[in-house]
């Protein structure tokens, strides 16, 4: 990097460091039996056939009746897609696939005790579950189509029955990941004005049996202090004869599903058909300031955008085993573990615990016990599972044909080792890029067409059309190096519609930005800003650097956060980094850098001063942090996620905020004591 004055660069310019790395052809043998080799469908999904390029989508699925406005933008930009269309995603889940697959297995439940059986559910015992517990929605919670049910379940096949047997009622379901508060879920009960609230008893957890239910009596009291009642919370048992929790059921309020259910033995309940645009579920997202955002999807663009991006960027086939390690809690599990595999016939892993636990190589165990060939994980569990067991995918005989990243960039170092370490040097790898908004893939290598490119997400998908703009909506040139914001020129099946009860805020957070006409009926003045950050290489290929607001203004030079994290792991004893901007009185901000190492490696001096050398190399000395902490572990979330807001908060002395989400909040305070003193 020169030293030159970069103080005019543009808010949305951001210094780019990362080399362009080769590009890296998939097998022979891969793209001999992918699903998508035809690079037409770029010219079949362009602006010119638009929006009616999506039939394609559609037609994967089941209709009740056919739609006859593909695109209706007369609220512009609360886009309704298959309009006058009526479909139910359960019967597209489920129901579809028995007449010739009743007995092909749907979803393989690895619960977290290695000493637990596996349990392989089948179409037909899962279409059973799912009629038995959406007739007890039906007729003991009186529940309807419209009708909005939060679900606060771990990863246990409880979870997928749940939502499906909501969705075949037409009833709105809101899943809550397993690990956030009592208080988190139940403030968005409160928002979304559900009644009804569906837990379980307890789950495991890192070895350890987990009370999830004391959660329950949390979120009724944290709905009521906001005026919303829940009359009914529905409990599931982890384990059948007997109750895992030390809260008492409450009268009255609280029943048992296992008790219920019973009731119900042999009822059939038929799958409503929903008009295409009727809510299918909300998924609460974290606001950078403010209350959670209600992101509601549609049924039948959702689901239509779920089947066609798993068949072709997943390349799942009917007969692949099927393995994304997220958690359903997320929309990464509702779309790539629930809707999309299953709405193809595949068979969809569920797993109950962390792949680190009881060691580095259960990942590795599973995937060769079930002859997993498809895997999906997110860069942080990839940093995870390279920092504590570098050495493990070798001693196991799996072989995964096709292997996912998704849900921040990750660093060529990273992608490298999941490549030629997990991937054995022969899986496709398909770095995606896409948000809980989003609802599927937005920017993706097609498995079978586009080389890998390390640390690239690679072009848009079918039907996509991007680019990266300055904040004066100039377009920023391919090849060019700089960085700006990148957008979405059209609207596609998978957006979300609104933010449930917030159309306004909805407009202003996506939409407004690049918005020249808000009166404007037409899709082409609505492109959509997801607040990420990006450059465009000359092939065409989308580099994602982050949110926005993942930048650190030092000195009128603006640098990636990801990008500066990515130089430090350049240092070989080093597992993880985390960088955060901290107050300075003459450069404005300064960058602080927190480094884990990997097991075995002392601290010292010398692995400090080699992090430093490697950013002033790989970046330039105008990024020289102020310090780098060596911590004996990262605050992180029970996904693995490192909460880089709370390092935040200590390197600039300000309160840590909220913490009982993480899984070693313990490790909080040793970090603060380190970096602040006693």
């Amino acid at each position: 990097m020169s030293d030159k004055d970069t103080s005019s660069v543009s808010e949305a310019e951001i210094a780019v460091y990362w080399q362009e790395e080769n590009l890296l052809p998939p097998s022979a043998a891969f793209v001999a039996q992918a699903n998508l080799t035809d690079r037409a469908i770029f010219e079949r999904f362009g602006l010119d056939n638009f929006p009616d390029c999506f039939k394609e989508y559609a037609d994967l699925l089941d209709w009740d009746q056919t739609w006859h406005t593909t695109l209706d933008s007369s609220d512009a930009p609360c886009f309704k897609w298959f309009v006058g269309g009526r479909i139910n995603a359960s019967h597209n889940c489920v129901d579809r696939h028995l007449a010739l697959n009743r007995n092909k297995v749907a979803l393989l439940f690895v619960p977290e005790p290695e000493g637990e059986a596996h349990q392989a559910i089948t179409y037909q015992e899962l279409w059973v579950r799912v009629n038995e517990t959406a007739a007890l929605l039906q007729d003991f919670a009186h529940l309807k189509a419209g009708d909005r049910v939060t679900i606060h379940l771990p990863m246990t096949p409880e979870l997928p029955v749940t939502m499906l047997a909501c969705a075949r009622l037409g009833v709105i379901h809101s899943v809550v990941f397993a690990g956030f508060s009592g208080k988190a879920c139940g403030e968005r009960a409160a928002d979304s004005g559900s009644r009804v609230l569906i837990t379980m008893d307890s789950y495991y957890r890192g070895g350890a049996l987990l009370d999830h239910k004391e959660k329950a009596d949390e979120a009724v009291h944290a709905a009521a202090a906001e005026k919303q009642a829940i009359d009914t919370v529905l409990v599931w048992q982890r384990k059948t004869g007997g109750y895992h929790s030390a809260t008492p059921m409450q009268a009255g309020r609280d029943h048992f599903m296992n008790e219920v259910l019973p009731r119900y033995r042999g009822k059939r309940v038929a799958p409503v058909p929903m008009p295409a645009e009727a809510p299918l579920f909300l998924m609460y997202t974290s606001g950078t300031t403010g209350r959670p955002k209600g992101c509601q999807h549609g049924t039948g663009g959702y689901l239509a955008y779920a089947a066609g991006t798993s068949k072709l960027v997943q390349d799942i086939h009917p007969n692949d085993v099927y393995w994304c390690m997220a958690d359903i809690g997320w929309i990464t599990g509702h779309t790539y573990i629930v809707y999309g595999p299953l709405a193809l016939g595949a068979t969809s892993v569920l797993f109950e615990g962390v792949p680190t636990f009881p060691d580095a190589g259960r990942a590795w165990r599973i995937a060769e016990q079930l002859g997993v060939n498809i895997f999906h994980t997110a860069p942080t569990t990839i940093r995870m599972l390279r920092k504590l067991g570098p050495d493990e995918p070798a001693k196991y005989n799996y072989h995964f044909k096709h292997m996912t990243t998704v849900g921040e960039p990750i660093e060529p170092t990273v992608w490298k080792w999941y490549h030629e370490v997990v991937g054995k040097g022969a899986a496709v790898i398909v770095d995606t890029w896409w948000q809980t908004e989003t609802g599927g893939v937005l920017c993706s290598t097609m498995p079978g067409i586009h080389s890998m490119k390390a640390g690239s997400a690679g072009p848009a998908a079918p039907g996509i059309h991007a680019s990266v703009l300055d904040e004066d909506g100039q377009n920023m040139p391919a090849g060019s190096g700089k960085a700006g914001n990148i957008i979405i020129r059209n609207p596609w099946p998978g957006l979300f519609q609104t933010i449930w009860g917030d159309r306004e805020r909805y407009v202003k957070t996506y939409f407004a930005k690049y918005n020249k006409n808000p009166k404007s009926k037409d899709w082409r003045d609505w492109p959509y800003f997801p607040g990420d950050a990006a450059v465009l290489a000359a092939d065409g290929y989308y580099r994602i650097l982050g949110r926005v607001d993942d930048v650190i203004n030092v000195a009128g030079h603006r640098l990636g956060t990801k990008e500066l994290e990515s130089a430090c792991l350049i240092v070989n004893e080093v597992a993880e980094a985390a960088v955060v901007p901290v107050n300075d009185e003459i450069k404005g901000k300064l960058p602080e850098i927190y480094i884990a190492l990997k097991p075995g490696v002392k601290a010292s001096k010398t692995i400090e001063q080699a992090v430093v050398k490697a950013i002033e190399v790989e970046i330039g000395k105008i990024a020289r942090p102020r310090h780098v902490w060596i911590v004996p572990d990262m605050p992180k979330t029970r996904s693995g996620k490192i909460m880089r807001r709370v390092l935040a908060a200590i390197s600039n002395g300000s309160p840590v905020g909220d913490i009982t989400t993480l899984a070693n909040p313990e490790v909080v305070e040793q970090v603060r004591i380190m970096v602040q003193g006693k």
